[in-house]
């Protein structure tokens, strides 16, 4: 009998895969938000079933049929064009509004190389689904945080709030570029003018390493961050931001203390030879110093500070600073710039205005700093804050009556204490001293890091 020649198998157009008979049960996923599905086309049978058993293999789910679940179609090869035809014939009879993200193969093969899906990024999108038709193009993201605007009010709280508390946690730990670096990503997303949803949007932002992409995507799918959630529930962060919340107390010494074995407040009293006097003050009073102080009390002391002002010097001025200034509803301190029009009269004025205060009771602790350079001259001193200043601890009564009453550092319990520090400027750095102590401090640091750079640019 002569040969039959084989019939040659036609290949499947673009749809034809999502259709026939349901494949088995795919096993279960580490990643029950991806549902991946693979289009054969251009990809092939063979190339298929390995990447299928690859991923499968990494904790993926990977169905081997097109149905509404799935969440990511990979297709090799693809133009946008190409993808979003695919789009509409295989998903034109779909009824649901989810639809899938097309991204091109190389999104899988890096995500099967690192052992969990990577960010989807704008290199790997293949069309734009109707879900992200309405998104805001791409920002136009300035490097330094001095050169942004940036909302008291932002949209992006709880992705910046997380990437917060692990830079707090990597300042505890002494790692200065991981701390910087998460500030960075957290201010860059504190500028955007609206929220982030996708992970699409962050494609040309500046700061957004990986480790804070990472981050960000787990809290856009899971609404948490497992890392983060394990930083704040650990024992040696709870210590560190225990301590460092004392006033006087820096990582340094919370570190030290927490290698001593300390952990708590009544540690540090039993232990209170360790303690400086601003330390004791700070435990002292730890309560007080940890309740957020509002604007309107902050109007309130300044008015204290002004009346005590005028009197010992006619014409000086009192100006709020801190951020209360930049629009701050409340803080943990009040920070008041005092000057006089006149050069120099300003010398001396200071130790009155404490020793005012102090005499009617409203002065729990206080510590002056004399500048180093006595003249006080613009750009004499390489110090970049060599004022006159003080870091007080001060009575705030609710009755204007109550400090009348009271002996120098004590206090009754119809008012708090507040954290008040003074900064005394001659009129011809005054400019300078309101923007340094206008803050924050990490916009001081962006700006010292945008001039250095604009210095060095000028030299070459």
């Amino acid at each position: 009998m002569a040969s039959v020649p084989l019939k040659r198998r036609r290949g499947r157009s673009f749809g034809e895969e999502a259709q026939g008979a349901a494949a088995p049960s795919p096993p279960l996923s580490r990643f029950p938000e991806f549902t991946l599905y693979l289009a054969e086309r251009r990809m092939g049978r063979m190339r298929r079933a390995f990447l299928t058993e690859l991923a499968r293999g990494k904790g993926f789910r990977v169905d081997e049929v097109y149905s509404p679940q799935v969440t990511h179609v990979l297709m090799e090869d693809a133009s946008g064009a190409e993808a979003s035809d695919y789009l509409d014939r295989v998903l034109g009879a779909s009824q649901s509004l989810q639809k899938p993200l097309l991204l091109d193969i190389s999104w899988l093969t890096e995500s099967i190389g690192r052992g969990k899906p990577v960010p989807v990024e704008a290199k790997y999108c293949l069309g734009i689904p109707e879900l992200l038709k309405n998104q805001v193009p791409p920002v136009s993201m300035p490097a330094y945080a001095c050169q942004r605007h940036t909302p008291l009010n932002h949209h992006n709280f709880h992705l910046t709030e997380a990437l917060e508390t692990l830079a707090e946690a990597a300042d505890f730990e002494g790692s200065q570029g991981r701390f910087i670096s998460f500030h960075r990503a957290a201010s860059v997303l504190k500028a955007l003018p609206d929220p982030i949803t996708n992970m699409s949007q962050l494609h040309g932002l500046p700061h957004i390493g990986d480790h804070s992409s990472r981050i960000i995507q787990e809290l856009l799918e899971h609404g948490v961050s497992n890392e983060v959630e394990t930083i704040k529930l650990s024992k040696r962060y709870q210590t560190m931001k225990l301590f460092t919340q004392i006033f006087g107390v820096g990582v340094k010494t919370a570190d030290r203390w927490y290698q001593e074995g300390l952990r708590t407040l009544d540690d540090l009293q039993k232990h209170s030879r360790k303690l400086t006097r601003q330390q004791e003050a700070g435990i002292h009073h730890f309560e007080d110093l940890n309740t957020p102080v509002y604007r309107h009390e902050a109007d309130a002391i300044q008015q204290i500070v002004e009346e005590v002002v005028q009197q010992m010097l006619p014409g000086a001025r009192v100006i709020l600073a801190g951020g209360f200034r930049r629009g701050k509803p409340h803080g943990h301190d009040v920070d008041f710039l005092i000057t006089h029009p006149v050069e120099g009269l300003e010398a001396g004025l200071l130790s009155k205005v404490m020793g005012r205060l102090e005499s009617q009771g409203l002065v729990l602790y206080r510590h002056t700093q004399s500048p180093k350079n006595p003249d006080n001259t613009a750009f004499q001193s390489t110090a970049m804050d060599d004022y006159e200043k003080c870091f007080s601890i001060l009575w705030f009564p609710k009755s204007p009556t109550t400090s009348s009453h009271l002996e120098a550092g004590e206090s009754s319990r119809d008012g708090k204490a507040v954290r008040v520090d003074f900064v005394v400027t001659p009129i011809s750095q005054f400019a300078f001293a309101l923007l340094g102590w206008t803050g924050s401090q990490y916009f001081e640091r962006e700006l010292r890091r945008f001039s250095l750079n604009r210095e060095e640019a000028a030299a070459e």
